[in-house]
């Protein structure tokens, strides 16, 4: 018996979307181009207080960054010149994270993006409410995606390994956990509670985690280099 074109549609408006759900620093885009951004705006402040050029106080913040990690790279720049205090620390992660980012994803990563409808692309991101919504502008996946979850929106309680926005997605998307997919690059929280549930695993080894080692329980289910190499990774998860 044939059915009814508006039987059709009901049908295929019922069938669950199998998410796929993306991780955004060092997933979609190099994270590094975020914080090079934010240290030439402050930088740039810094210049009018500090007797060093622009350069010179981006080139010292980039120094202490690679040596030493992220925490402290102002405390340790104004400590060293004389100028410290907590004020004018808090003025400079002011300007840092308010600073307008001009980011690009990676090759791999627009290719990868336009190979799939709207409606399956969802990106999941801890962080700063404000810095994750300007890299989220700048890249402009409000476009790309059905929906952007930043974390820190829910409360610091639900950033991965909360599995808390993945619920949401699994509900607006009707689907079970086994039609989920999640593509990120921290093997240390991204995997770490939707493994167990059956949500297959991506992980991407680009960024600062690529030779970081856990064990397998919290690892992905699949690690691939970069992103060119994804539709390959879904075929095995």
């Amino acid at each position: 018996m044939t059915r009814h074109k508006s039987e059709l549609k009901q049908i295929f408006i019922l069938m669950p979307i199998k998410p796929l759900i993306f991780d955004l620093d060092d997933t979609l885009y190099p994270e590094i181009m975020f914080v090079e951004g934010g240290f030439r705006a402050v930088a740039r402040y810094l210049s009018n207080s500090l007797d060093l050029s622009e350069h010179e106080i981006y080139s010292m913040m980039l120094s202490t960054l690679w040596r030493e990690g992220r925490g402290g790279v102002f405390d340790k720049l104004l400590r060293a010149q004389g100028k410290y205090s907590q004020k004018s620390v808090q003025q400079c992660v002011r300007i840092y994270r308010n600073h307008k980012p001009n980011l690009k994803l990676y090759d791999a990563a627009v290719v990868q993006l336009a190979s799939f409808k709207k409606e399956e692309l969802f990106l999941v991101t801890d962080g700063n409410k404000i810095v994750q919504a300007s890299k989220v502008e700048s890249l402009g996946l409000n476009q790309i995606m059905a929906k952007v979850f930043i974390t820190h929106r829910f409360g610091i309680a639900n950033a991965k390994p909360s599995i808390h926005c993945f619920q949401i997605i699994k509900k607006i998307c009707g689907c079970s956990w086994s039609d989920m997919t999640y593509v990120g690059d921290n093997p240390k929280k991204d995997f770490v509670n939707l493994k167990p549930l059956g949500v297959h695993t991506v992980r991407v080894k680009t960024g600062y985690f690529t030779d970081h080692t856990v064990p397998f329980k919290y690892d992905a289910d699949v690690t691939i280099d970069n992103l060119s190499f994804l539709n390959s990774a879904l075929k095995h998860v």
